[in-house]
């Protein structure tokens, strides 16, 4: 059909494809702004990956099903939308179970953290762990004010860091070469090292820096890098938003499935839909906020005829962890004695030492599940334990929530599935190993302290990245979208779409933006994309519409 034949469609000023919590972000601040808004969300609710649900039939529990601690959300945007969030500190940074021993980062008593260094002979990098940590604390401090502004040169960012060697090591060559530099022990390594491979398939000596940039996306959080709770769960933050964009005007429809965008060549795009009861509809906007995938984007653009977004990488996206919620009657014991609440009351590293993170790459590069899966975990309820109902909450259960790591999407795909050709049997088979790699660390099995559901089953749920492809849309079930990109303007981009001074949005279709964890400076729950695709509609000033 040509435009010049198109029936006459309803008309916003803005359409966001996708209601998660980036799409949502989006949606409040152009609303706020006078804009009408319609957002256009597939499943039947919004938050996306950054939900609360409750996984266990008949249990009073609503657990942050995918995504889990916040670090990237700008206080910034907390107070422009007017969002009612609370965010609670953990007083353990970490625990990490040595044989009959541990190391407990206790960011309220150094002397405790010295003396636990001690206790796993790596005293001398007691020492070494303080000078990392103010040097990317300050890192942090300085980079993170950037990600609500538009883009600064790579020039200008290394010029505000203002110290060479930090940016040398965490810029400018492999984290795993920085390290072995900097710590004596392989398993204090393997503790810094986690950071750059949470939902990044890589080795820390990749020559891409890919897990650089992961890497420094988690230690840049909050100008600090801690890592908070959302009391109420993820739900708590996605309904915040939700409710910020409906207050303040814009239609957000569910079950609504976009089959095609037309970035149009005059005054408006066109979005193609699909309602819930399977009638074709099509609106016209004057911008397109996209908070799916750029993969996804392109989909739906060639769909409309249109030329891709010059936003898609070359390389398919592919997720990697394997996501386990659980719920326990108690939290087990630990082999040297340590508070269990302690120990879980930050991130709990299992098998995470750098010799088990490359072996356990190795393997799954080669297409085999790792013989002793390294994975972390935290235990939500804590710090949170409003998230469980007043029984649970009186009988002493709690949540884990465990990230396993080098789990590529590879693992549950075609050959990789064995000859039953079952992902629930590959998924299976990833769950058996990684709770016997948690299980070599503890001092009782953590099956001994499972709760069952009403069915009588255990309360264990694994999702894989293929599920999360299916469950929330995530190409190859990347939690990113795609690699992490580093958060200013790379050299040479001053002709292209990340030029300095533009937002890491734009596509190459004047109405078409990124809203969603695919943007330049994506990845996590932040709404910095969301942000900066309004921004990038609204002329780069909240509040005024353009």
């Amino acid at each position: 059909m040509t435009a010049a034949t198109r029936p006459a469609a309803a008309r916003y000023d803005a359409v966001v494809v996708g209601g998660g919590h980036n799409g949502l972000t989006a949606a409040a601040y152009l609303a706020r702004a006078g804009c009408s808004v319609l957002v256009l969300e597939r499943l039947d609710h919004v938050g996306g990956a950054a939900v609360s649900a409750r996984v266990f039939p008949g249990v009073d529990a609503r657990l942050s099903r995918y995504s889990y601690l916040v670090s990237l959300l700008p206080r910034r945007i907390a107070e422009e939308l007017g969002l009612s969030v609370t965010l609670r500190r953990r007083r353990y940074s970490s625990y990490t179970p040595v044989g009959d021993a541990g190391l407990l980062v206790d960011t309220g008593d150094d002397a405790a953290t010295r003396a636990s260094f001690a206790a796993i002979g790596a005293a001398e990098d007691h020492a070494a762990w303080q000078r990392w940590y103010a040097a990317t604390g300050r890192l942090a401090q300085r980079l993170f004010p950037t990600l609500t502004e538009p883009l600064p040169s790579r020039a200008e960012a290394r010029a505000l860091v203002d110290d060479a060697a930090t940016w040398r090591d965490v810029v400018e060559r492999p984290l795993g070469e920085a390290l072995r530099e900097r710590f004596a022990s392989d398993v204090v390594r393997g503790v810094v090292a986690t950071d750059a491979l949470i939902g990044t398939f890589a080795d820390l000596d990749d020559p891409s820096l890919v897990q650089n940039r992961c890497y420094l996306y988690h230690v840049v959080g909050g100008g600090t890098g801690d890592w908070d709770v959302p009391v109420g769960g993820m739900g708590a933050v996605s309904g915040a938003l939700r409710d910020a964009a409906l207050a303040a005007g814009a239609t957000v429809v569910t079950r609504a499935t976009v089959v095609a965008v037309d970035p149009g060549s005059g005054a408006e795009a066109r979005v193609a839909w699909t309602d819930d009861d399977g009638r074709d509809r099509e609106v016209a906007a004057g911008a397109v906020l996209c908070g799916a995938a750029p993969d996804t984007l392109d989909r739906l653009l060639a769909a409309g005829g249109a030329a891709p977004s010059g936003r898609a990488t070359s390389r398919p996206p592919e997720g990697a962890q394997l996501k386990v919620n659980l719920l326990l009657r108690r939290l087990p014991r630990l082999r040297d004695g340590v508070d269990p609440a302690a120990a879980f009351g930050g991130t709990f590293h299992v098998n995470e030492s750098a010799a088990q993170l490359r072996a356990a790459h190795a393997q799954a590069a080669s297409g085999q599940v790792p013989d002793v899966p390294p994975c972390e975990i935290y235990c939500h309820s804590l710090t949170d334990p409003s998230i469980l109902g007043a029984e649970l909450r009186a009988s002493g259960a709690q949540t884990l929530t465990l990230f396993g790591l080098h789990m590529p999407a590879r693992l549950f795909r075609g050959d990789a599935l064995g000859p039953d050709g079952s992902h629930d049997a590959a998924r299976e088979r990833a769950l058996v190993a990684t709770l016997a790699s948690l299980d070599s660390v503890l001092a009782e099995p953590v099956e001994d302290v499972l709760l069952r559901d009403a069915d009588g089953r255990p309360c264990v749920e694994a999702r894989t990245p293929v599920d999360l492809e299916g469950d929330v849309g995530l190409p190859g079930g990347h939690i990113f979208h795609r690699d992490l990109s580093w958060p200013w303007a790379p050299d040479g981009a001053e002709d292209g779409l990340d030029r300095p001074g533009s937002w890491g949005v734009e596509t190459v279709h004047p109405r078409v933006v990124l809203a969603g964890a695919g943007a330049r400076r994506g990845g996590g729950v932040s709404g910095v994309p969301g942000r900066a695709a309004a921004m990038a509609v609204l002329g780069g000033v909240p509040g005024r519409r353009r």
